[in-house]
C-alpha cells in the first residue's frame, strides 16, 4: 500500500466534502463588497441594498442606504431608521440627506441626482432617525437612498439599520421596509 497516494485520497474527499457543506449555508452577496450571513433567512428580515465608500473603522464614511422601487409598494409619508445601540459615530442632523439616487455598478458611481427637501430629526436616546420629506416619495421607478456622512465607529463589526416607513394612502400605517448591513473592518 503507499501511504502517500492513501493522504491525497483522503485529502480530496475532505476537499469536496468540506466544499458540499459550505454549500449548504446561506449566504447573501449584498453590495460588491460584502458578504452577509443569516442564520435564519426566512424570519421576515429583508435585506436591502446599500454601498458605503469605506469600511475602515475611524475613517471618514459616504453611506448610501438604498429604497429601491421593488421594496416600496407604496410612497411614503415618512422614513424612520433604526440605528444599532453599539454603532458609536457622531451623526448629526446635517449630514444626512434624501435623494433620488443612481445605484453604481462597474461603469458608473453611486451617487444622489436630485437632493428631497425634507425634515431630519435624529433622538439619541432611542437611536432612531425619523426623515418626514416635504412631498411624499413616490412609488414609482425612481431609486431613492438616505445617504450618511459620517465617521466609521471604531469598533469593526455588522452593524444592522432597520427601516420602517409609513405609507401614503387613505389610511397611513407604519410597515417594516427592511433593514442593512453594513460592515466595519477591522
Amino acid at each position: 500500500m503507499n501511504y502517500s497516494r492513501f493522504t491525497f485520497r483522503k485529502k480530496i474527499k475532505a476537499v469536496l466534502f468540506s466544499g458540499f457543506l459550505f454549500s449548504l449555508l446561506p449566504f447573501y452577496i449584498n453590495s460588491s463588497n460584502a458578504l452577509e450571513f443569516q442564520w435564519n433567512p426566512n424570519d421576515g428580515y429583508r435585506g436591502l441594498k446599500w454601498y458605503q465608500t469605506t469600511a475602515k473603522r475611524n475613517y471618514k464614511n459616504k453611506i448610501f442606504l438604498f429604497l429601491r422601487p421593488s421594496d416600496r409598494r407604496t410612497g411614503l409619508l415618512s422614513i424612520n431608521i433604526k440605528i444599532p445601540d453599539k454603532f458609536k459615530s457622531s451623526i448629526k442632523p446635517k449630514n444626512i440627506t434624501l435623494c433620488k439616487a443612481n445605484i453604481g455598478g462597474y461603469t458608473s458611481k453611486s451617487k444622489c441626482l436630485n437632493n428631497i427637501n425634507s425634515d431630519i430629526v435624529l433622538n439619541n436616546d432611542t437611536k432612531k432617525i425619523e426623515i418626514y420629506p416635504i412631498s411624499p416619495v413616490p412609488s414609482d421607478k425612481d431609486t431613492y437612498a438616505v445617504v450618511f456622512k459620517i465617521n466609521n465607529p471604531r469598533k469593526p463589526g455588522l452593524y444592522q439599520f432597520h427601516s420602517f416607513g409609513k405609507s401614503s394612502g387613505p389610511i397611513p400605517v407604519s410597515n417594516y421596509i427592511g433593514s442593512w448591513t453594513i460592515t466595519i473592518d477591522p
